[in-house]
C-alpha cells in the first residue's frame, strides 16, 4: 500500500503550524493546525468499505484485505507521505460564537492524489485526542460511525455534493458515552471513519483568525484556499478574492438546495460546519423527514428553538454566510464585493430552489405561481400527515386528473388526518392538472424527470438504527445491505421493497430513530 499513496500535504507544508506537537490541550494562536498522531487502539477490524473511493485512490481489493489496510485506517500505522494534523478552527454554534473549537476527534493523515491526479485529504474521525478536544476523549462510537459511513456515500449516490466515506473500522475498544447528556452514560463499542474530501476547511477556519484580529494569518488562509481549490479563479488578487466569495455562496445555495429537493436535515448547521467547498460535511444528529413537517430537526439539542429544523436550513446558510462575510470583511475593504457575492447566492438560492419545483413536479420550467403550487402542496402534505418521499415518488405515476388515492396510502401516518385534508388535495390535483396541461413535457418524459428528482430510498433514521443495532451484536451485514441499497435511490430494487416503506410506529420516539444528540 505504500506505492499505492502518494502524498502532497500542501496545508501542512505551506501555512504556518503550531510550534507545540501532541495532544495536550491547549489555545493555539498564529498557527492554522497542530501535528498530532493518531492514539493507537486495541483491534482494529475492517467492518465495511466503499468501492467506488477505494479505486479512485487507486486502492485494489488485495490492499484492503491486507491486515496493514485496518492498521492504518485505525491510527496504529502510518504509510510514508502521511503527516497527521488536526485542524484549527472557530465557529458559531447555535447562533452565538464559540471561540476555538478545532478539530477535537478528527486527524488527517495526508492529502493523497489520486491517480486522476485529484487531491483527496484522508482524515480519521475518532482517531483520539487532540489540542482541541477540550475535555473530550477524541474517539467516536460505532452508532455514529455507522451512521457518517452510510450518510456520506448514499448522499453522493444522490447527487448531493459530500464529502465521501473510505472505510469504516472497529477499534475493539469500549467508549462510555452519555448519548442524551441526562445522567445516563454507558459504554459503547467503538470505531473510526476515514472520510474523504478534497478539503475539510470550513466557515469557521477564516472565523477564528477573524475573531482574534489575525489579519495576516487570515489573508494567508484565503489565498491558499483560492490557490489550491479553486484554482480557476483568475484576475488580480482582490478579483480572485471577490470571485471566490462568490462562489462559496452560490455553492452553498445549492447545496442547501439538495438537501431540500431531498428531504435531508443536516441537524447542526453551526459555522464550523459548514464547507467552503459546499459539500455535506460532519454528519452528526442529521435525519430525513418521514412524515412532511417543515418545522421537524432530528437534533434532542435543538428541539427547543429549532433553529436547524427542515424549512429553517436556507436562511441557517445565508446567517452562517453573512458571518463567514464579516469574518473577512478586514480582506475586502468597502465591502462591495462582499455584498454582491451574498446577492449572488441569494440568486443562486431563489433559481436552485425553482429548478426543485419543476424537477420534482415534472415541469418544463418552473414558471411564475409554480413555487406557489409546490409551497400549498406542503402545506397539505404536513397537514395530512404524508410522507415526503414516498408520496413525491408516487406523485410520478399519478393521472392528476383523477388521481387514485389508493396510490398514497403507503406514504399515509395517519388517515384522520389523510381524510380531513382529501378534499383540498383533491383542489390541489386540479390546479396541477391544470399546469400539466400547458407544459410541453410529454407523459413519458415527465415521469421520468421526477423519479430522477424524486428518490425511493433514503436512509431513514431507523433503517440506520437496525443496522447499528445489528453491528453492536457482531451482524456487520446490515451495514453492507444498506451500503448497496443507496447506490441506486432512483432505481426500482425487486426484492427490497421494505427499504421504501415509512417510518413504523415503533420509531416514531426511538432513540436513534427519531431523537439523535451530538453525543458521538
Amino acid at each position: 500500500m505504500e506505492s499505492l499513496l502518494r502524498f502532497d500535504n500542501r496545508f501542512v507544508a505551506e501555512l504556518p503550524a503550531d510550534p507545540e506537537s501532541g495532544p495536550r490541550v491547549r489555545q493555539v494562536h498564529g498557527a492554522l493546525y497542530s501535528h498530532v498522531l493518531p492514539t493507537p487502539v486495541a483491534a482494529p477490524r475492517l467492518l465495511a468499505y466503499s468501492a467506488e473511493v477505494a479505486a479512485e485512490l487507486g486502492l485494489d481489493e488485495a490492499t484492503i484485505a491486507s491486515p496493514l489496510f485496518a492498521q492504518v485506517f485505525a491510527g496504529n500505522a502510518l504509510l510514508p507521505g502521511m503527516d497527521p494534523w488536526a485542524a484549527n478552527y472557530g465557529g458559531h454554534q447555535f447562533g452565538s460564537w464559540a471561540g476555538q473549537l478545532g478539530d477535537g476527534r478528527a486527524i488527517s493523515l495526508g492529502e493523497a492524489i489520486t491517480p486522476g491526479g485529484e487531491r483527496r485529504e484522508l482524515q480519521l474521525k475518532g482517531a483520539g485526542p487532540t489540542p482541541y478536544s477540550r475535555h473530550a476523549d477524541g474517539r467516536a462510537v460505532l452508532r455514529s460511525s455507522i451512521r457518517e459511513f452510510l450518510c456520506s456515500e448514499a448522499m453522493h449516490h444522490l447527487g448531493v455534493p459530500t464529502t465521501r466515506a473510505l472505510c469504516l473500522v472497529a477499534t475493539g475498544e469500549g467508549v462510555v458515552r452519555d448519548m442524551f447528556y441526562d445522567g445516563h452514560p454507558r459504554e459503547e463499542p467503538g470505531a473510526i471513519v476515514c472520510r474523504v474530501a478534497p478539503s475539510f476547511i470550513r466557515f469557521g477556519s477564516f472565523e477564528l483568525p477573524a475573531s482574534r484580529s489575525d489579519h495576516a494569518l487570515l489573508a494567508r488562509l484565503v489565498d491558499f484556499t483560492i490557490a489550491r481549490d479553486f484554482p480557476q479563479l483568475t484576475g488580480s488578487p482582490g478579483q480572485r478574492r471577490a470571485a471566490w466569495f462568490t462562489e462559496v455562496g452560490e455553492r452553498t445555495a445549492r447545496l442547501v438546495a439538495e438537501w431540500m429537493r431531498v428531504g435531508f436535515v443536516h441537524g447542526v448547521m453551526n459555522t464550523d460546519n459548514l464547507s467552503i467547498l459546499g459539500l455535506t460535511i460532519d454528519y452528526g444528529p442529521y435525519g430525513w423527514i418521514d412524515a412532511f413537517d417543515p418545522d421537524w430537526t432530528p437534533n434532542t439539542t435543538d428541539a427547543a428553538s429549532g433553529r436547524y429544523r427542515f424549512g429553517h436550513q436556507p436562511q441557517v446558510a445565508r446567517w452562517n454566510l453573512l458571518r463567514l462575510a464579516g469574518a473577512l470583511l478586514p480582506l475586502f475593504g468597502d465591502g462591495e464585493a462582499l455584498r454582491d457575492g451574498l446577492r449572488r447566492h441569494d440568486e443562486a438560492a431563489h433559481a436552485a430552489a425553482r429548478h426543485t419545483v419543476a424537477a420534482k413536479l415534472g415541469l418544463a420550467e418552473c414558471r411564475d405561481g409554480d413555487p406557489e403550487l409546490m409551497a400549498d402542496l406542503c402545506a397539505l402534505l404536513h397537514a395530512a400527515e404524508l410522507d415526503m418521499t414516498l408520496f413525491f415518488r408516487a406523485l410520478a405515476d399519478i393521472d392528476p386528473v383523477s388521481p387514485r388515492w389508493a396510490a398514497f396510502d403507503a406514504a399515509c401516518y395517519d388517515g384522520g388526518k389523510r381524510d380531513a385534508a382529501a378534499g383540498a388535495l383533491a383542489a390541489w390535483f386540479r390546479r396541477y392538472a391544470a399546469r400539466l396541461a400547458g407544459d410541453p413535457l410529454p407523459v413519458a418524459e415527465r415521469r421520468a424527470r421526477m423519479r430522477r428528482a424524486n428518490p425511493l430510498y433514503v436512509l431513514r433514521n431507523y433503517l440506520a438504527q437496525q443496522a447499528i443495532e445489528r453491528a453492536e451484536q457482531g451482524d456487520d451485514c446490515g451495514i453492507h445491505e444498506l451500503l448497496e441499497l443507496l447506490h441506486r435511490p432512483y432505481e426500482e430494487q425487486p426484492g427490497r421493497e421494505r427499504f421504501a416503506r415509512r417510518r413504523p410506529d415503533w420509531a416514531r420516539e426511538r432513540p436513534g430513530c427519531s431523537q439523535l444528540s451530538c453525543s458521538s
